[in-house]
Formats: structure tokens, C-alpha cells, sequence
């Protein structure tokens, strides 16, 4: 043992009990529990995971049973109306070209979908 360093108290199984029912109460913090039993909030954790602790063997005092956590319904709200499909985008979606040469006046609209031909078309008929 080194010099400043206390000796390991051992705390008794009631002890534990009393900690871990003030742990259980609504609203209580297992750091201020600690704090206002006089030891470390990490042993008081290991305490509660069952470490160092046999409920059974705690004089006067019941085991600390925790309940399972209750289902709780939540309303949500209604989804948002669903975005047009890409295909229905697509569709609506166009390529316009309008030409003019002298008295010549041509408007093409082609779909977006054959993007590519519109450009090899465009690229003939420029040249």
C-alpha cells in the first residue's frame, strides 16, 4: 500500500440497498445519489449492472427490481403528398429549339429523354 493511498472500505449489502432504492426514485440522479451517500457514482453504477451486489444476501430490504419500460403511442403527422415520380418529371420535362435563318424560322421541342440525339442532330445540322 502507498502512503496516501486508503485502505478499500467495504460497504454493506443493506448499504448497497439503500443506495440503489434512492437511485430508483423518479428524477434521481445516480451522480447526486452517490454524492449524497458519501462514494463514487462509477461504483454505484456497477452496483446497479449487479457487480459487487447480491440483492438476496441485503439484510431487510427487497431486491431492487426495475420495470420494463412502458410502450408509449406517438401521433405523427400526416405524410407530405408524394413528389412526382422522375418518370412523370421526365415526361413533362422538354428540349426547345428555335432556329432562324433569314426568312426560315423552324421551332423543334424534343423530349429530354433522347437528350443525346438532340445534340448529335443539333451538331449536324450546324456544321
Amino acid at each position: 500500500m502507498h502512503v496516501n493511498q486508503k485502505p478499500r472500505r467495504r460497504h454493506s449489502e443493506q448499504f448497497k440497498s439503500q443506495v440503489l432504492a434512492a437511485c430508483a426514485e423518479p428524477g434521481a440522479s445516480v451522480s447526486a445519489v452517490a454524492l449524497s451517500f458519501g462514494v463514487n457514482a462509477n461504483l454505484v453504477h456497477q452496483w446497479r449492472r449487479g457487480r459487487g451486489f447480491n440483492a438476496n444476501r441485503a439484510v431487510g430490504s427487497s431486491p431492487v427490481i426495475t420495470p420494463p419500460p412502458e410502450f408509449v403511442a406517438l401521433s405523427l403527422p400526416s405524410p407530405p403528398a408524394p413528389a412526382p415520380s422522375s418518370a412523370a418529371v421526365a415526361a413533362a420535362a422538354v428540349i426547345r429549339v428555335q432556329l432562324k435563318r433569314g426568312a426560315l424560322d423552324v421551332n423543334v421541342v424534343w423530349p429530354i429523354s433522347a437528350a443525346a440525339d438532340c445534340a448529335g442532330w443539333l451538331r449536324e445540322l450546324l456544321q
